[in-house]
């Protein structure tokens, strides 16, 4: 479980923190772990990027200070970090639908965000099943693009990505040409420092001649461990990853061997089905 304890501190540093500067640099080496990690880990967790939940809490407080006392908007701004009332206001507009005076008139219907919390031990209510898979190096195909990690602007240029791939039919072109495995979406080539990686929408190779707009990649030799995903996608994909870092590799010993990462879609049912099957796909090592 340290690796949630750690997590659980750079929360703690994080609130301690809501009305002085935060970097995120800082705040990662609080978890002992590299900013791309970190990040990642966050947001498997929380559903929230750092900068969304600094973000939150931050007018969250505001909010509650400036209804609560006699502080006036430009102070409340500065004090938690914007650059004038002007910007504050339309943050907080954005939030609360309404400006900041009204609300020290009428703080009815205002929103808050609370500070995040989460249980250092597994809960062991519901069990999660896996298997550990030997695979030997292999070649996929498919199409490829480049995003970053900050911000979750990885999520959503991936969603987008799969969009496009199934509206101009590559996705079905790849399907009729797939390996055993199916559909695979891969995170790969992380690049730690830039805070970026490649995502590849591909299949394993199954062709004589790849067509010459896809990419050939190979998937290095390596111990996976497998999780079935059950469930409409895109939602129930996300709930298992975050339990695969919350429970089950706090839980075992077992850790991530930084290779590529990559969901399998196996099922030829419709992905909206409550009963969609896929799977998620881990390369990893003992500790």
């Amino acid at each position: 479980m340290e690796a949630l304890q750690k997590m659980l501190d750079s929360i703690e540093y994080i609130e301690r923190n809501l009305d002085n500067d935060l970097f995120i640099e800082d705040i990662a080496a609080i978890a002992y772990m590299s900013k791309f990690h970190f990040q990642r880990m966050f947001n498997m967790i929380t559903g929230y990027t750092v900068s969304e939940y600094i973000r939150n809490r931050r007018i969250t407080l505001a909010t509650q200070e400036l209804v609560n006392s006699r502080s006036k908007v430009i102070d409340v701004a500065m004090k938690y970090g914007y650059e004038s009332p002007e910007s504050f206001t339309k943050a907080f507009r954005k939030i609360h639908g309404i400006s900041p005076s009204e609300a020290k008139k009428n703080s009815q219907s205002l929103k808050a965000y609370p500070k995040l919390s989460f249980q250092i031990q597994l809960k062991g209510d519901v069990e999660m099943d896996y298997k550990i898979v030997e695979k030997d190096v292999f070649t996929v195909v498919g199409k490829s693009i480049r995003t970053t990690t900050i911000d979750g602007e990885n999520n959503r240029k991936i969603a987008a990505f799969w969009d496009e791939s199934n509206q101009n039919g590559f996705t079905g072109e790849l399907a009729r040409n797939c390996g055993s495995l199916g559909l695979i979406g891969i995170c790969m080539d992380f690049d730690k420092k830039q805070e970026n990686l490649t995502y590849l929408i591909g299949a394993e190779k199954n062709i004589e001649q790849t067509p010459f707009e896809w990419e050939e990649r190979q998937i290095p030799s390596a111990t996976w461990v497998v999780f079935p995903v059950y469930g409409a996608m895109p939602d129930a994909m996300p709930k298992v990853w975050e339990r695969i870092f919350s429970e089950w590799f706090p839980s075992t010993g077992y850790e991530h061997t930084g290779g590529p990462e990559m969901e399998i879609y196996l099922s030829d049912a419709d992905p909206s089905s409550k009963d969609y099957y896929s799977e998620i796909w881990i390369p990893i090592k003992k500790k």
